[in-house]
C-alpha cells in the first residue's frame, strides 16, 4: 500500500479544527540544559497540554472527523494511559460515548483519570491482549476503533505540534521526539518537512520497547514479543505501519536510551527547570544528555516533553533515588 502524501494544508486544517480546544503549549529555553547538551536547547512543553500529554491533539482531531452515525455509536480505543485520557476527554467534549481498554498493569492514576473524563474503562491483559480486546469490542458493539497512533487523522492532529515549533523557533535545526508507536514522531516530522526541509527530526525509544528501531532495521513495521520499560507511555507492542513509513521518509533516525538514563533526565528537569515530565516525556532529553543525537553548537534544538502524567508513588521513589 502506498504511503499517503500529507501536504502542509492538511496539517494547517487539522490545527484550525482543534484550535481553542487544546493548548498552544509554550516553548521554553533552558540555559543550564543548553550547556549540558552543547547547543541552544528549547523545551516544547506538551506535559502542560490538556490531559497532561500531547495525545489530545490527535485524539480530538480523529473524533471531530467522525460521521454523525459513528458519533452516535461511540468509539473504543486501547492505551496504557495518555491516549486513554485523551480519547475520554475528547469524547466527552464532543458528546461521543467512549470505551477505553487498558492493560491490567496500567497506571492507576491514568485509569482513574480516564474514568473521571467520562470513559468506560476495561482492564485487560497485556498491551497486546488489550489491543485484541479493543478490536473485539469494536465488532461486538459497532464502535469505531480509534487507533492510538496508526491513523491518518491522529497523525495530522499531532502534526500541529510541529507547526507550532516552526512558528515559535523558525531557525530550529533539530527536533527530538519520544516514540511509542510513532504517532507523534511521524506527525511532527512530516508536518515540519511539509513546511521547511532540512530540519533533523529524531525519535527516542526506551531500550525495552524498541519497536520503531526494529521496524526501521527490518524495513517494515514489526511487533515486539516483549516490552519492558519504566516509560509506560512508550511501551507500545508495535510500531504503526503508517507511522513507520512516514518516519522512514521524513525522520532523521531513532536512538535508544535506558530506563536509568530516563530517570536521570526526569530528575534534572525537575531540579533545574521545575518541569515535571513522566518517564516517556523525558526520553528525548535523556538521549541528548547522553550525546546520542548529533547537534550543532549553533543550531537550536527542541526536545518535546511529550507528557507529565506521573504516579505520585513512582515520583516519590524517583526523588528518593530509585526507579
Amino acid at each position: 500500500m502506498a504511503t499517503p502524501t500529507f501536504h502542509r494544508d492538511r496539517f494547517e486544517d487539522a490545527r484550525a479544527r482543534i484550535a481553542g480546544s487544546v493548548h498552544r503549549t509554550p516553548l521554553l529555553r533552558s540555559r543550564t540544559l543548553s550547556e549540558r547538551v552543547g547547543a541552544p536547547l528549547y523545551l516544547k512543553c506538551e506535559n502542560l497540554q490538556k490531559t497532561g500529554a500531547f495525545k489530545v491533539r490527535g485524539a480530538l482531531h480523529r473524533l471531530l472527523r467522525l460521521s454523525n452515525e459513528e458519533r452516535d455509536r461511540g468509539v473504543v480505543t486501547i492505551s496504557a494511559g495518555n491516549h486513554a485520557q485523551a480519547v475520554a476527554w475528547s469524547a466527552s467534549a464532543a458528546g461521543v460515548p467512549s470505551v477505553v481498554v487498558m492493560p491490567e498493569h496500567a497506571s492507576r492514576t491514568k485509569v482513574e483519570a480516564s474514568r473521571g473524563y467520562g470513559a468506560e474503562v476495561i482492564l485487560h491483559g497485556t498491551a497486546a491482549e488489550a489491543f485484541e480486546k479493543a478490536f473485539a469490542l469494536a465488532d461486538e458493539r459497532g464502535l469505531t476503533f480509534v487507533h492510538p497512533f496508526d491513523d491518518e487523522e491522529v497523525v495530522v492532529g499531532h502534526g500541529s505540534c510541529g507547526l507550532e515549533i516552526l512558528e515559535d523557533l523558525p531557525d530550529v535545526a533539530t527536533v527530538v521526539v519520544p516514540v511509542g508507536g510513532g504517532g507523534l514522531l511521524s506527525g511532527i516530522a512530516t508536518a515540519i518537512d511539509s513546511v521547511r526541509q532540512g530540519v533533523a527530526v529524531w525519535g527516542v525509544e526506551p531500550e525495552g520497547a524498541p519497536g520503531m528501531t526494529r521496524s526501521l532495521e527490518a524495513g517494515h513495521a514489526v511487533h515486539l514479543d516483549r516490552v519492558d520499560t519504566l516509560a509506560d507511555g512508550l511501551g507500545a507492542p508495535m510500531a504503526g505501519e503508517l507511522n513507520h513509513a512516514l518516519v522512514a521518509e521524513h525522520g532523521a533516525g531513532v536512538v535508544l536510551v535506558t530506563d536509568a538514563e530516563i530517570v536521570e533526565a526526569m530528575a534534572l528537569l525537575l531540579e533545574r527547570t521545575k518541569l515535571l515530565a513522566e518517564p516517556g516525556g523525558a526520553a528525548g532529553l535523556a538521549a541528548l544528555l547522553q550525546a546520542r543525537i548529533p547537534v550543532d553548537p549553533e543550531g537550536p534544538v527542541v526536545v518535546v516533553l511529550s507528557g507529565g502524567n506521573v504516579d505520585l508513588p513512582l515520583l516519590g521513589r524517583l526523588v528518593a533515588g530509585g526507579a
